[in-house]
């Protein structure tokens, strides 16, 4: 009597056989994407390459390889490699059928960029410093802080609080001081979504210097006639 055939002998064999040709792709592959991470400067990225067959996408992330698809001209795609399952046999052997043609598209690529920064000049021009407008700057915040503290400390001692604010009107625009102890926290100009003259954080840019303090005098006159209205002894700030 004959002996049937070994199905599980051969689904090992053909299985087998199958895991080593996706480890091979699989290495081969991610020299590629080693590569294109390196040319495309990020982590993350992908690539399509096409051919005469079809079209092969690989996906990167941080230089290694996520995923290379194929997907032919007529019919449906196939992960040659992925982090899920590994491919059908069949697909994997239809797709490997044009995989040299997807290696020869990516070379193709790449010596398409040869020469591509030659004749790219690095004679730049000069660049301006901003030393002086910073010093600029900086000069007037300083003075403006030092006012502000002034206030602070005067409005801290008459109403005797940690904290508190100022705030007004200069030409139809909120101006608000905020103050902790005798310290100005910040100088706030046009509400919760305005512009921090003085803060705890970065420095107003030029331009709004430029456009704000000019009215920071009429912001300490309207402190000083607060300080009339209180008829109390607060004392008066000169900018």
């Amino acid at each position: 009597m004959t002996q049937p055939p070994d199905l599980d002998a051969d689904i090992e064999e053909i299985t087998a056989r199958r895991d080593e040709l996706v480890g091979a792709v699989r290495d081969h592959a991610g020299r590629i994407a080693y590569q294109l991470a390196r040319l495309q400067g990020g982590d993350y990225g992908q690539r399509s390459f096409s051919t005469d067959r079809g079209e092969w996408t690989l996906k990167y992330e941080a230089g290694d390889l996520q995923y290379l698809r194929y997907s032919p001209t007529s019919g449906s795609d196939t992960y040659v490699v992925s982090t899920k399952q590994p491919p059908e046999p069949a697909a994997l052997a239809e797709a490997l059928a044009d995989y040299e043609g997807f290696v020869a598209s990516y070379n193709e690529y790449v010596r398409s960029l040869d020469g591509v920064l030659d004749g790219v000049s690095t004679d730049f021009p000069g660049i301006e410093t901003t030393d002086e407008v910073v010093a600029q700057r900086d000069r007037v915040l300083e003075r403006v802080r030092e006012t502000c503290d002034l206030i602070a400390g005067e409005l801290h001692r008459y109403e005797g609080g940690d904290y508190g604010s100022f705030a007004t009107r200069v030409s139809g625009t909120r101006w608000e001081l905020k103050w902790e102890g005798a310290t100005a926290s910040y100088l706030r100009v046009g509400g919760s979504g305005g512009v921090y003259l003085l803060s705890q954080y970065e420095p107003p840019s030029a331009a709004d210097i430029r456009e704000y303090a000019p009215a920071f005098q009429g912001f300490v006159e309207a402190y000083n006639d607060h300080v009339d209205d209180l008829e109390s002894d607060l004392r008066r700030v000169t900018p």
